[in-house]
């Protein structure tokens, strides 16, 4: 569970820690974990999942932040209180405001498991009440391009039919060479490695690797040509972030 307060980065990357949830779900986490015990305002947390097929998360509660499921590999089925039910696929995303209160399920779609990466957002403490929401986009909608020393998908930013209520940008980055993240003044972001292995400034990093980075700054990234990345970055809202399991108060 995250603690009430923000604490600062570690030099460099760290691994993700394994979660295993009751309802059967595996995850990587990135944070909070006992490397990184707290949240990286403004975001809560951050995970990698596995969905076996027969497993999933059955219909459950949300309150005061926002979710963005970004699919990795195989399909998830949602739905919800507003009435709204989608499959997510490969390179499909999901952004869930749950504000005043939302229900949802989630489990794999037909008779294979998933993966895919999931990030929860606090809402300011004006924006707690919202109305929930539900929006999603297929791949085709998120703008890809080239940049150098790397192919960039933007999932949320300019761009990207997604839109939150905290200004973030979340890139899907394969590394082909030298790619330079540069993070806004003022605003905290991570790093997460999702397959290969290359270099975060100079420092080795890979699957299930992450690197939070609280400071204004670029992050030279590296490698041979294997390296998938997302790179996550959001303004703060300066406010403390209090998980109370499906609850941010």
């Amino acid at each position: 569970m995250a603690s009430d307060e923000t604490s600062g980065a570690p030099g460099g990357p760290i691994a993700g820690e394994p979660v295993q949830h009751g309802t059967g779900v595996t995850s990587n986490r990135a944070f909070p974990t006992n490397s990184y015990p707290s949240s990286l305002d403004p975001f809560v947390l951050f995970e990698r999942f596995y969905i076996e097929p027969g497993e999933g998360f059955p219909t459950h509660p949300h309150r005061g932040f926002e979710i963005v499921s970004y699919m990795l590999e195989g399909g998830m089925d949602h739905e919800d209180s507003l009435g709204v039910t989608n499959t997510a696929r490969e390179g499909e995303v999901m952004r869930i405001t749950a504000g005043a209160g939302i229900r949802h399920s989630e489990f794999p779609a037909g008779d294979e498991g998933c993966n895919g990466l999931q990030l929860w957002l606090n809402l300011p403490r004006d924006r707690k009440e919202v109305d929930p929401d539900y929006e999603d986009a297929a791949a085709a909608e998120l703008p890809t391009e080239e940049r150098d020393g790397a192919t960039v998908t933007t999932v949320v930013g300019e761009g990207s039919p997604i839109a939150l209520h905290t200004p973030t940008e979340y890139l899907d980055v394969a590394v082909d060479g030298a790619w330079t993240w540069s993070l806004p003044d003022g605003w905290s972001g991570f790093l997460y490695g999702v397959s290969g292995e290359g270099t975060a400034d100079g420092a080795a990093f890979s699957e299930g690797d992450v690197l939070p980075v609280t400071d204004a700054r670029s992050v030279e990234v590296r490698s041979d040509g294997d390296l998938r990345a997302v790179a996550v970055a959001g303004r703060p809202h300066g406010e403390p972030v209090r998980q109370r399991g499906p609850f941010v108060l």
